[in-house]
Formats: structure tokens, sequence, C-alpha cells
């Protein structure tokens, strides 16, 4: 049986108030593997415990809801976390916080994107002529759309990393790093939520200028007519299409344990 810890981003004073990054891998996995074996941990909670990684065959870094950006000082619990990980020599998945912590701590930036805050669905996708080799991204076509909501993005790729896709508003929408030990694939969206989860954070309130978006991602997922209206492809939302990334690197993972 394959064993997954996902790394949850949020703080514990953020899960008190029913922010969980990791629920949406939860829920996803459940729907694509309900076999594995899952565990969560939360750094900025404990420290991980030098065992934690014992019979785990793969980790996600989930996305994060903090203020602060993967190379600030309030980070330095999810950075230890990932170089004990990589330091294991497990497979890793990073969605949005995760992709960003991973650039920082494999040598790249981050930083605001110029643009601002890319929310609702990251549209019009494009896989590099590497990313179309690359198994990550097996099964996505240019002009993909996948839910996302960050300010922050990678601005310089780690040394020796992959760049896989991007689009107009973040040239780094994507990104894999195979070489010395490490074996991280990732992404600044989130194939792991759903439009729902997206359209819930922006009627929580932080986000009032964008209501009507929120009412509207908040039906996307049953209504391939709104999914179209937003800049996707009436099937972009369904599930085997949203989370095609996951799938691939669950695979993958599963490749290794032969």
């Amino acid at each position: 049986m394959t064993s997954i810890l996902i790394i949850e981003s949020n703080t514990p004073d953020l899960l008190a108030m029913g922010k969980s990054a990791s629920a949406s891998f939860l829920r996803a996995f459940q729907g694509l593997a309900p076999e594995l074996r899952i565990t969560v941990e939360c750094p900025y909670a404990a420290p991980l415990r030098e065992d934690a990684l014992t019979g785990i065959d793969g980790v996600v870094f989930s996305g994060s809801g903090v203020a602060w950006a993967t190379d600030a000082a309030e980070a330095a619990p999810l950075r230890a976390a990932m170089e004990q990980v990589f330091d294991a020599g497990r497979p890793v998945w990073g969605s949005c916080n995760g992709l960003q912590l991973a650039a920082v701590v494999l040598g790249g930036a981050v930083g605001a994107s110029s643009k601002g805050m890319e929310i609702g669905l990251a549209k019009e996708i494009a896989p590099t002529d590497a990313g179309k080799r690359h198994p990550m991204m097996a099964g996505r076509e240019d002009g993909y759309c996948v839910p996302c909501i960050h300010r922050d993005e990678v601005q310089r790729l780690p040394e020796g990393a992959v760049l896989l896709a991007g689009n107009a508003h973040s040239p780094v929408q994507a990104m894999a790093y195979q070489q010395n030990g490490v074996d991280f694939w990732g992404a600044q969206y989130h194939p792991e939520m759903t439009a729902l989860d997206v359209g819930t954070i922006i009627g929580s309130g932080a986000f009032a200028n964008e209501a009507a978006l929120g009412a509207d991602l908040r039906i996307a997922d049953a209504e391939p007519e709104v999914a179209l209206s937003l800049g996707g492809k009436a099937d972009s939302l369904s599930p085997k299409v949203r989370t095609r990334e996951l799938r691939n690197w669950l695979s993958h993972v599963r490749s290794l344990q032969a």
C-alpha cells in the first residue's frame, strides 16, 4: 500500500479558524486512490519527528494562507521540513506555497507578482517543450486552466530546475527538479482544489471586491457553462481533468516502489 505524508502549511491559528490546506488534498486523494494510507503533519505546530518519514512513499506540501512569503523568517519551520524530506530522498509534490517553498529551498527566488493576485482560475496555461515531454504534464494541452489563488510567484528558478508550464500572469506555473537526490514536482495552481474551494475562500470576507467571481466559482464545478464564462473549457473543472497532475504524480510515486 502506498503511504503519503501531507505537510499542512497553515499555522495552528489558521487551522483553529477552520482553514486547513491539507483538507483539499485529502478529498482529492480519496477520489483518486481511496486505498492510500495518508498522514498529516504541521511543521508550524511542531518540527517533523526523526521517524516521521518512516514507511512514507511520497510527501505533499500544501498551499498556505499565511501572510508571509516562503523566504521569510516566519517560514523557517516549513523550509526545515522540506529540507528534511529532500535529504530523505522522498518524491515530493508541491502546490502553490509548496512550489514557492521548493524554489527557495533549492536556491531560486520568489516574490509578489507584479500583476497582483491570480485568483479564481489560472487560465491559458501552456506547457513548455520540456513540459510536453515530462510525465507530470501527461494529458495537458495548451490553454488549460486550473483553480488558483496566489499573491507570490516563483521569480527565479533554481539552477537545474525544469520549467514545465507558464501563462501570461505567472511565467512559472509548473516546474520539476530531479537531481542530487531531490525529486520534486510542483505547480503554482491547485489541482487538488475545486472551484468551490476557491469560491469559498473568496466569500470568507477577505475579497469583498470579488463577490461576483466567488459566486460563480461556487457553482462552476457542476455548471460547464459557468466554467466557460470564467475562461476555462467545459470539462476543465471535472475531477478527472482538474487533478491530472496529481494522478500523474501518484503514478510516479508508485513506480518508485517497484
